[in-house]
């Protein structure tokens, strides 16, 4: 099959739509579930290069969750602590069966819990069944993988009333190396972006500090590899094997870093004693604990704590989580990696990063201000490398 009718387009009045192959070949996915539209389908072909790219780089099954074109986070298959798995809210599933692709879910999905309802999640092994019911219990629009176990492939069928989009990948297809894009009938070719990102992009180092760590070094690949599939500007935190914080989209590289970093911070943030202790009522759900736990951690706890407020989430009134208290918790993050899509142009945007417990900082090196950025790493005992490519994605 060389072409599929899809739902409609971008928005419902835009029809028809449909993916097909200009050159007349078979397209490379199938789809085993639902009816994926034109948006699910741009995140499904742009999460799973992700996926594949980390994967084929640190040599550990990687997951991500996309929304609207750019990842919410992605992460490789890692054990996760118990406070994570708790705070993830997968901590019963992963305690019975922790295999590597469902951590790497686990990671991907819990990170930015908020920007990552209604995702699409890719997957770069076949799914497993401990995969598939992590999948199961959240609110998506769908999944891709080059393969399914069966019985993870039912689970999975019996989502959001049968409806849930599942599609499998040819996991040898090789794109044509020109891409091409249609806009105000006008079509726009280019090669496609085949940088090779891995550990050689590491070894300039411009700082004072050159002890880049092994783990160091595969946090900067995972921001790095996240990055190159992210709507420019952009710019990824990451530790322990997985993205923290996203920043995508920004027309300034200060706000791109500022975005993901507060992103990095109600990361950490969730993981709080006072946050996991949360006395939730037993019945609510998923997206509405989130957004309970957004608003107590983000500055708004007298909103969701406040007399007459509180009983709409919890079984009693929870202890308020003080501005000290969360800054002193945030100071204990520590040894976060950066990467930026391109080059700081300000050392305000190392400042910032700082804050959120940046030791590693990778980017593309080129600007007029590079000494100033490399003092300010410096001044903070940072360890900077210049990559040398720039990663902007449209």
């Amino acid at each position: 099959m060389n072409e599929l009718e899809l739902k409609y387009g971008c928005n419902p009045n835009q029809k028809p739509a449909r993916i097909f192959m200009r050159d007349g070949g078979e397209l490379p996915v199938t789809v085993l579930n639902g009816r994926p539209g034109y948006i699910n389908f741009l995140d499904a072909l742009n999460a799973w290069q992700l996926v594949k790219e980390m994967k084929e780089a640190l040599g550990l099954p990687a997951a991500s969750s996309f929304k609207h074109v750019s990842p919410t986070s992605a992460a490789v298959g890692l054990p996760l602590s118990p406070t994570l798995k708790k705070a993830y809210f997968v901590d019963d599933v992963l305690e019975l069966d922790a295999s590597p692709l469902a951590c790497a879910y686990a990671r991907a999905r819990g990170t930015d819990r908020l920007c990552s309802f209604g995702d699409w999640a890719a997957l770069s092994d076949v799914c497993d069944v401990t995969t598939a019911r992590l999948i199961e219990r959240e609110v998506s629009d769908g999944v891709i993988a080059p393969g399914y176990e069966p019985e993870a492939l039912e689970i999975l069928k019996g989502k959001r009333g049968g409806k849930y989009c599942v599609v499998q990948i040819d996991p040898d297809y090789v794109p044509a190396p020109q891409e091409t894009k249609d806009v105000f009938g006008v079509t726009f070719q280019q090669g496609r972006n085949e940088c090779k990102i891995g550990m050689s992009m590491l070894e300039n180092i411009v700082t004072a500090n050159r002890d880049l760590p092994d783990s160091a070094k595969q946090d900067l690949i995972v921001a790095l590899i996240t990055l190159k599939y992210t709507q420019s500007n952009s710019v990824c935190y990451a530790v322990d094997g997985q993205a923290i914080g996203v920043g995508a989209g920004q027309q300034s590289r200060i706000h791109c870093t500022r975005l993901a970093g507060s992103k990095a911070d109600t990361w950490h943030l969730r993981q709080h004693p006072k946050v996991l202790a949360l006395p939730f009522l037993p019945m609510l759900r998923r997206p509405e604990r989130d957004n309970a736990i957004d608003s107590y951690i983000n500055g708004n706890e007298e909103n969701v704590c406040e007399n007459g407020h509180w009983e709409k989430y919890f079984i009693r009134k929870p202890d308020i989580l003080t501005p000290q208290e969360a800054r002193a918790w945030l100071d204990r993050l520590k040894a976060v990696a950066l990467a930026s899509d391109a080059f700081f142009p300000f050392a305000d945007n190392i400042e910032r990063a700082r804050r959120s417990g940046v030791r590693y900082v990778a980017e593309p090196g080129g600007s007029i201000r590079d000494e100033d950025v490399i003092a300010k790493c410096n001044d903070y005992d940072m360890v900077m490398a210049f990559t040398g490519a720039r990663l902007f994605h449209h």
